[in-house]
């Protein structure tokens, strides 16, 4: 069975190829930056989706976070939970002992019509749950994310991104607001940047 490290650098590959970018951009902070990371060009690719999903999904088992659910503020967590979902029946194809993970997607506000709810998918009150978010930034969607989830009575076991920008704030305001839950992330903007001018040489 392959594990996380045989898809990584192929996912890390696409990252950079497809979803980087230099230039002069204006971020969703209002902040100015040499370059744009759009995650969702990977996440929505099918491979990309699929390599996304199998390493997020093994580095929940690999820290042991034990989740019934993964979640998080639409839209750019939305592939990466339909992804680890299905990575996880998968892995249970293989090994019928391997948990499912459910998933779950955060509304920026709650319906105005129907039940009302924010959380749409797993509603299992008390359940242990991680919170996946494409690219941290200032971290704005994962708290709110974990926010909601948190008002839906989930147990925050952790938080989980592919790309860390390592700028504004983001990851210790995410850590902050997480309360003791662990923050992980498979790449760093930096490294990515490099994997991204090294593919162009």
């Amino acid at each position: 069975m392959p594990t996380s490290q045989d898809f990584r650098t192929p996912l890390m590959h696409l990252i950079a190829t497809l979803s980087f970018q230099l230039g002069d951009f204006t971020l969703a902070s209002g902040a100015r930056s040499d370059y744009y990371i759009d995650c969702r060009t990977t996440t929505l690719d099918a491979e990309g989706g699929r390599l996304a999903g199998l390493t997020l999904y093994d580095l929940i088992r690999e820290h042991n976070l034990n989740p019934r659910a993964v979640g998080g503020l639409t839209m750019g967590a939305d592939p990466l939970v339909s992804n680890i979902a299905s990575a996880s029946a998968w892995r249970r194809v293989a090994d019928p002992t391997t948990p499912l993970i459910h998933g779950f997607l955060v509304r920026k506000s709650e319906k105005t019509h129907g039940t009302g709810r924010r959380i749409e998918g797993f509603n299992e009150p008390g359940a242990r749950v991680v919170i996946v978010d494409d690219v941290c930034t200032t971290g704005g969607s994962t708290i709110q994310a974990i926010e909601a989830a948190r008002a839906a009575d989930f147990k925050i076991a952790g938080v989980l991104c592919l790309v860390d920008r390592q700028e504004q704030g983001g990851r210790a305001a995410v850590e902050a607001a997480a309360e003791g839950a662990p923050f992980f992330s498979l790449f760093t903007a930096k490294d990515v940047r490099a994997a991204h001018i090294s593919a162009k040489a």
